[in-house]
């Protein structure tokens, strides 16, 4: 499993806009998004770059931090 703080939710409805990003990436599944947590955790397919993840995060409206 992969996780990843995103800032920038407020609401049920940034949680599933980010889950839809993220179901909409080949392979990617058992999407959880927390607003409480501000992070998502999903199975990230082998070949499919955090970078690529973070694009679709982002062209979403959210930022993922990176620490």
């Amino acid at each position: 499993m992969t996780t990843v703080k995103i800032s920038g939710m407020s609401c049920e409805h940034c949680v599933k806009r980010v889950a839809r990003a993220l179901e909409s990436l080949p392979g990617v599944k058992n999407v959880r998004v927390s607003l409480e947590k501000g992070e998502a955790t999903f199975e990230q397919p082998e070949g499919l770059s955090l970078d690529e993840i973070v694009r679709a995060i982002e062209e979403a409206g959210y930022r993922v931090v990176r620490t």
